[in-house]
């Protein structure tokens, strides 16, 4: 798994460059994130890859906190979605609505219509409800009525969620949870970290007021166009390319696996891979930067026998087995 907090991101970029305005992301989230770093550059990768991010983790671990962070950081439209049991797909997308002065239907546009969109605890709303980003996400559009409407660019979904054995959630559909490019899990805080967190309480500190808490706007989205453009120029080779295909194919021949990575997922990888090759400040991809994102990219792509769960294998150390056995580039 990446770990920013070990490597040389953030110390290659000049002030006003794209890639210093985005590593500046990381010092103003901790102002109200505590021990974050690995998911706050999870979410900075995705922004750049024009994908989604699934956070996991229990209740009280600071991810719809981290995700506010993220937007108070970033000059850009946000909205947040609760996602309950009642919740209707129209609820999230939008519906037309009759205006009985001009005797007209006229489309309300819901909170779909923004950057980023928080979508809070995604699990605890049936699948019909969740279904209904599948379109937003992947067309980055919405058709209601028979016509399709843009959606803002840049447009990100962040959704938390709980595990899935926890009481009154409802376990995403594969198609959905493959929209999404990244699938960050938050731990629970080091005993250091936790000090940290009841200090900053302690002192005042108000989840609820992030602008008291000093987070300021420290990127725009012509930061992120200039970022994205310097990504995508960001060599790989074919030895690389090959080293993603390898893995992903050998996820379909696991014996603990039922669903192996998709065509989709392996695209993922090498995209992942090239933000964070370019955020290390490189412009060319290693070996390293496709470990490094491998389980993040390819958790949720993947789906074990249930043999294998009562085994206790976990997704992660399938990935973990095949990243050690599949030869590496030189």
């Amino acid at each position: 798994m990446m770990d920013p907090t070990t490597d040389n991101a953030g110390q290659t970029g000049h002030p006003g460059s794209p890639r210093a305005a985005l590593e500046a992301l990381r010092a103003e989230i901790a102002k109200a994130v505590v021990g974050q770093d690995p998911a706050v550059t999870g979410l900075v990768v995705a922004l750049l890859c024009r994908g989604h991010v699934l956070l996991e983790g229990v209740p009280g671990v600071a991810k719809t906190l981290l995700v506010r962070a993220l937007a108070s950081a970033l000059e850009l439209d946000t909205k947040r979605v609760q996602f309950t049991p009642d919740l209707m797909p129209s609820d999230v997308t939008g519906s037309l609505v009759y205006d009985a002065r001009t005797a007209e239907f006229s489309f309300q546009p819901g909170p779909v219509f923004t950057n980023l969109l928080l979508a809070d605890e995604i699990n605890r709303t049936p699948p019909k409800t969740q279904s209904s980003l599948l379109e937003a996400m992947e067309e980055r559009q919405v058709t209601v009525d028979g016509t399709p409407r843009p959606l803002p660019d840049p447009f990100l979904v962040a959704a938390t969620q709980n595990p899935v054995e926890y009481e009154g959630t409802y376990p995403l559909p594969e198609a959905q949870l493959d929209r999404f490019l990244l699938k960050l899990t938050i731990p629970l805080p080091s005993r250091e970290d936790e000090i940290d967190v009841l200090t900053r309480h302690a002192a005042g500190f108000n989840p609820r007021d992030l602008h008291a808490a000093g987070v300021r706007p420290v990127a725009t989205a012509a930061d992120l166009e200039a970022a994205r453009a310097a990504v995508a120029k960001t060599t790989i080779s074919p030895e690389i390319t090959a080293y993603v295909v390898d893995i992903c194919r050998a996820t379909r021949e696991s014996p603990s696996l039922t669903l192996g990575v998709s065509p989709r997922g392996a695209t993922a990888l090498l995209a992942t891979s090239r933000a964070w090759a370019w955020l290390t400040g490189r412009d060319y991809v290693i070996p390293d930067d496709v470990k490094a994102l491998a389980l993040p990219t390819l958790r949720h792509r993947v789906q074990l026998r249930p043999e294998a769960e009562m085994e206790g294998v976990t997704a992660d150390s399938v990935i973990n087995a095949i990243l050690t056995h599949v030869p590496v580039p030189r």
